[in-house]
């Protein structure tokens, strides 16, 4: 590594930003504190000039102070003459609205993005950005990375036979074909929703391409919130023959009644990363697992320090 560098984080996942520190042998700071009436106070005890930060904070629940304190921590160190500020954010919260998909609404995930850019950062790293176009709403560097590079080894440790990876929409299928292709899969599967034009009452209706019958299918996709759509396509997958249904999610949100949907579900497993900091209930849910990605991004902060090819063996 060229430089030396300070790590930062919020309070939005501060378990995954000591494991980083754990594995780069470096102290993080805990900069954030709280005032009586609810504002968001930063002050950093570090020398920060000409040095790299690393700010690392997913914008998760709750969303709006895990993006003001990220955009606080940004500023103090820009105005610390830090040589480079990079956010690592390993969830992007507002990724889902990447688009005006109607009318007199905001490209939410473009505001935030440039508001990130606007108040200093020289960088920003992701893991499963909702969607990769996303990289281009600010004109400085983005890497994203995948989490698939910690969920695949754990997926192979269950040595699940006849598998087949499906995708719970048609814009996830490259990412299914990706893990078949790393699993060593027998196939992939898209389940996908089809218009009823002869119900009133049901707009949409599942439907599917590929065979599961007899398989153990393992859906995959990057963000699991209130759990219906993903749900509903376990269902249908163990009505068309599925023998087992897991999936494999890199950020899990759990919104609303998500859990008892999972505890009533088709679902046999999850596996999810710990990109956002979970609440003790998803902790000692048998049906989840947990894995981390601290080494992941401990490599990319290694890697953005000296100039090695990021997609050299981090990128799955």
């Amino acid at each position: 590594m060229k430089e030396d560098f300070i790590l930062l984080t919020g309070r939005s996942n501060p378990k995954l930003a000591r494991e980083i520190a754990k594995l780069l042998k470096k102290e993080v700071h805990e900069p954030i504190s709280i005032f009586s009436d609810g504002e968001i106070r930063v002050r950093i005890p570090a020398n920060m000039r000409n040095t790299h930060v690393f700010i690392i904070q997913p914008t998760a629940p709750l969303v709006n102070d895990s993006i003001m304190e990220l955009l606080f921590m940004i500023d103090a160190a820009k105005r610390s003459s830090a040589s480079n500020i990079s956010a690592i954010i390993p969830y992007f919260g507002y990724s889902r609205q990447d688009r005006k998909e109607m009318p007199r609404v905001p490209i939410s995930s473009s505001v935030i993005a440039n508001m990130i850019s606007n108040s200093g950062a020289t960088q920003i790293l992701t893991v499963d950005i909702h969607s990769q176009q996303q990289q281009g709403f600010v004109h400085i560097p983005w890497d994203n990375l995948y989490g698939s590079y910690a969920l695949i080894p754990e997926i192979k440790s269950q040595k699940i036979d006849n598998l087949i990876v499906a995708s719970p929409d048609k814009g996830g299928l490259i990412q299914a074909t990706g893990y078949a292709k790393l699993l060593g899969a027998q196939g992939v599967a898209l389940v996908f929703k089809e218009r009823d034009v002869e119900l009133n009452n049901k707009s949409e209706v599942l439907d599917m391409i590929g065979d599961v019958k007899g398989k153990n299918v393992l859906i995959v996709d990057d963000i699991l919130d209130t759990g219906g759509t993903i749900m509903n396509a376990a269902i249908f997958l163990k009505s068309q023959g599925a023998k087992s249904v897991r999936l494999a999610l890199t950020h899990g949100l759990f919104s609303g009644n998500a859990l008892d949907k999972i505890k009533d579900s088709a679902v046999d497993k999850i596996f999810i990363t710990d990109s956002i900091n979970q609440k003790p209930e998803v902790l000692k849910n048998k049906k989840i697992r947990i894995v981390s990605i601290s080494q992941l991004l401990a490599k990319a902060i290694e890697r953005i320090l000296s100039g090695e090819s990021m997609s050299k063996d981090l990128i799955l």
